[in-house]
């Protein structure tokens, strides 16, 4: 089971709110699917600036594997305030932890909505769903 103290996207990406801040990432999911399952396959990540402005569902950044490029979307909208420097060196961060030390970015939210986000139980049927 996912943790199930965030919220998840149709497109893979989670987010854990905490008071009027925010972290972001992919699931692990996302990391098997481009990967498959070899940490060394994930080459390239591309995250924002400190500073930008992200809204709701608008691609903030990009994830190479050797099989696929992924764009990564926000589920909620605020601002950059950190990003996680650690993962753009070493995916094989994201790849084995992306619940925890493999989050990507870190928002001052402009909006606490989570509307139309999964919570685990739906992520894992959406997930369990996607398969067949």
């Amino acid at each position: 089971m996912r943790p199930d103290d965030r919220k998840y996207t149709t497109t893979h990406e989670w987010v854990k709110i905490d008071g009027d801040t925010a972290l972001l990432g992919i699931t692990d999911f996302a990391v098997q699917e481009l990967s498959n399952g070899n940490t060394s396959d994930l080459v390239y990540c591309d995250l924002p600036e400190v500073g930008r402005e992200v809204k709701a569902g608008q691609t903030f950044g990009e994830i190479e594997s050797v099989k696929a490029v992924s764009d990564l979307n926000s589920p909620v909208s605020g601002q950059v305030v950190e990003i996680n420097h650690t993962i753009e060196e070493h995916l094989e961060v994201l790849a084995k932890d992306p619940w925890t030390t493999g989050w990507m970015v870190k928002l001052k939210l402009s909006s606490k909505s989570v509307d139309g986000l999964m919570d685990a139980a739906a992520y894992e049927k959406f997930v369990a769903d996607s398969k067949h």
